[in-house]
């Protein structure tokens, strides 16, 4: 029993504390869902049902499948766990995996990273995450106008001073490389740090040969940097792209590089990515992660190690560049056939297309939310938005939209364009657009 000194001590807390104030969130208020699940969210309250459930379409969402691909590997369907991966994990990650991860890029790339460069994170967003927290005051990101919905989440939160790169119609959304680095207006002490996915998401406008060879070299002069998310690295008709190849001197550099079986690999859900960096700066992101993360499953890390053993490697790069560029060709042919703006580049499984004059995507999406169906508005992948649902804010890709055939199945085809042109034709003849 507690004695009565203590108990008057809480009684008087407790009484000092109105029981509205009692109900409020010791959590920030402003953390909103990211723009994909804002989507998913609406698509629930209007269909019914979640995305993904049979019956619906789920071209809003940004995943492979997960069945074996005609010409690629079976995928694992055990891993053996022994009383050793009981034990808490390594805060860098695996050795196994760590030396898988290496002798992956050193192979595909001819790369000589070893497993020092290398930190394993639940997927490829926490290391993105990790390394955006943890620049320092000087150094100011660098984003194209369209990209991937979380980063803008990631930015906020993490309070990252970062500067739009524009994305227009008339530089075909892939502006230079230059603009990513353009010191105009910047103190000598400010470090520069593009954010860039490539292939991109979500337009797979991909940088590769020269141009990324460019790209890296301009990473790694004195001020710059990178962090190059390469999650859709094997959906590129080369078979596989990595600026890690073009990177001269990685351990006097700040390149990061994240991967992950997310996407190539076909296994998001077991939450495995990777961080490829210097050695001082792995050091960093593991000395966080023996206090902030405690490491990375080790089930899950046995799993990748067995996706990327070396002839399993071989086909899943083969099977998944041929089949998703079949994917994009065909999809986009139908797009264009229909009267959208087709303004993909050639890497990713994404669409990005443009509405006829005169519709808007968010009016386009309610009415594919009714034939159980949606895609991704642009305005949720613009990175110069504002996050606090501002009235002010202009759209400034309002005919735009992401539309994803990563999940799709071969099959579906007739019925996804099926759909997609009978909504249109309805939007069109309502508006009165010809």
């Amino acid at each position: 029993m507690p004695s009565l000194e203590c108990s008057g001590v809480k009684k008087a807390r407790t009484d000092q504390t109105s029981p509205k104030e009692a109900r409020v969130s010791v959590l920030a208020d402003n953390v909103p869902p990211m723009g994909i699940y804002e989507t998913l969210y609406a698509f629930k309250d209007t269909f019914g049902e979640f995305m993904g459930t049979q019956g619906t379409h789920p071209w809003a969402q940004g995943f492979p499948l997960t069945t074996q691909i005609e010409g690629g590997p079976e995928l694992p369907s055990s891993v053996e766990v022994t009383w050793e991966d009981r034990f808490y994990p390594k805060a860098g990650g695996h050795p196994l995996l760590r030396d898988a991860i290496a002798n992956y890029y050193n192979t595909q790339y001819g790369t000589t990273i070893t497993p020092d460069n290398i930190m394993i994170f639940a997927g490829g967003r926490p290391g993105i995450y990790t390394v955006l927290q943890f620049l320092k005051k000087n150094v100011q990101v660098r984003i194209g106008n369209v990209e991937w919905p979380a980063y803008l989440d990631i930015m906020t939160q993490t309070n990252t001073d970062w500067y739009v790169v524009p994305f227009t119609k008339e530089n075909n959304f892939h502006p230079p490389n230059a603009a990513y680095f353009d010191r105009t207006g910047l103190n000598s002490k400010t470090r520069l740090f593009p954010v860039i996915s490539n292939p991109s998401n979500p337009t797979g406008h991909t940088r590769a040969g020269a141009e990324l060879e460019e790209l890296m070299r301009m990473a790694e002069e004195p001020k710059n940097g990178i962090l190059l998310d390469e999650a859709y690295e094997m959906f590129h008709e080369s078979g596989g792209v990595s600026g890690l190849q073009y990177v001269k001197d990685l351990d006097n550099s700040n390149v990061f590089l994240t991967g992950a079986c997310t996407k190539g690999l076909q296994c998001p859900g077991i939450r495995i990515g990777w961080m490829v960096a210097s050695k001082k700066n792995i050091e960093v992101l593991s000395n966080f992660s023996s206090f902030g993360m405690g490491g990375v499953s080790h089930p899950s890390q046995l799993y990748a190690v067995k996706l990327l053993e070396p002839s399993r490697v071989k086909l899943a790069r083969a099977a998944i560049a041929k089949h998703y560029q079949m994917q994009r060709q065909r999809y986009g042919e139908a797009f264009r056939k229909m009267g959208f703006g087709v303004y993909t580049g050639d890497g990713g499984f994404y669409h990005w297309l443009e509405l006829p004059e005169g519709l808007n995507a968010i009016e386009f999406n309610k009415r594919l939310f009714k034939r159980g169906a949606a895609i991704l508005e642009a305005k949720d992948c613009d990175m110069a938005r504002p996050h606090d649902k501002d009235p002010s804010y202009v759209q400034r890709y309002p005919r735009f939209f992401r539309f994803s055939f990563g999940p799709l199945k071969l099959e579906e085809f007739d019925g996804d364009i099926k759909i997609m042109s009978e909504v249109l034709a309805e939007y069109k003849k309502d508006a009165g657009v010809a």
